[in-house]
C-alpha cells in the first residue's frame, strides 16, 4: 500500500479535478446527489453533471445519454452504497452501449484513503491538504 504526503495528495488530487474540468464536452459526471455537484463546482469543475440519486432512475439516466450519444464518467461516492451504485451504473450503462469511465472515480479513492470516502467532502479535503502541503514555489499546482 503506498503512503503519500500531502504535498503528493495535493498533487495528484489537483490533476484528476483539471482533468474533470477539462473532460470533453460529451462527457457527462454521474454524481450521486446536488451537494455532490455543488462540492464539485467549487473545485472548478463545471459541466454537465447527473444527479443519479434524482432522477427517474439508473437505466432512464443509461437511455438518456445514449439518446444523446453522451458518453460518462462514474464519480459515485467510495464508500458501500457507492460501490452498489457505481456497480448499478456500470451495468445500465454498458446494457445501454454507453461508454464509461470509473477509473476516475478509483483515482480519487486511492488519493484519498483513510481521509474521506465522498464527493461532497472534497472541497475540505482539498483545502486541508492546501494547508498541510509544504509548496516550496507553487509550480505544479493550480490555484482553485
Amino acid at each position: 500500500m503506498t503512503t503519500w504526503s500531502s504535498d503528493d495528495r495535493l498533487k495528484l488530487l489537483s490533476e484528476i479535478l483539471d482533468e474533470l474540468a477539462n473532460r470533453e464536452s460529451d462527457q457527462v459526471i454521474l454524481v450521486e446527489g446536488k451537494r455532490d455537484q455543488s462540492g464539485l463546482k467549487l473545485l472548478g469543475v463545471e459541466g454537465e453533471m447527473i444527479q443519479v440519486q434524482t432522477r427517474d432512475g439508473i437505466f432512464r439516466v443509461a437511455e438518456q445519454l445514449a439518446r444523446e450519444k453522451k458518453r460518462a464518467i462514474i464519480l459515485t461516492d467510495w464508500d458501500r452504497k457507492g460501490g452498489h451504485l457505481c456497480r448499478l451504473l456500470r451495468d445500465a450503462l454498458a446494457a445501454n452501449e454507453v461508454p464509461y469511465d470509473d477509473k476516475i472515480r478509483g483515482r480519487m479513492a486511492r488519493v484519498s484513503r483513510g481521509e474521506i470516502k465522498d464527493v461532497e467532502s472534497l472541497p475540505s479535503y482539498f483545502s486541508r491538504l492546501v494547508s498541510n502541503a509544504r509548496i516550496v514555489d507553487g509550480s505544479g499546482f493550480n490555484a482553485r
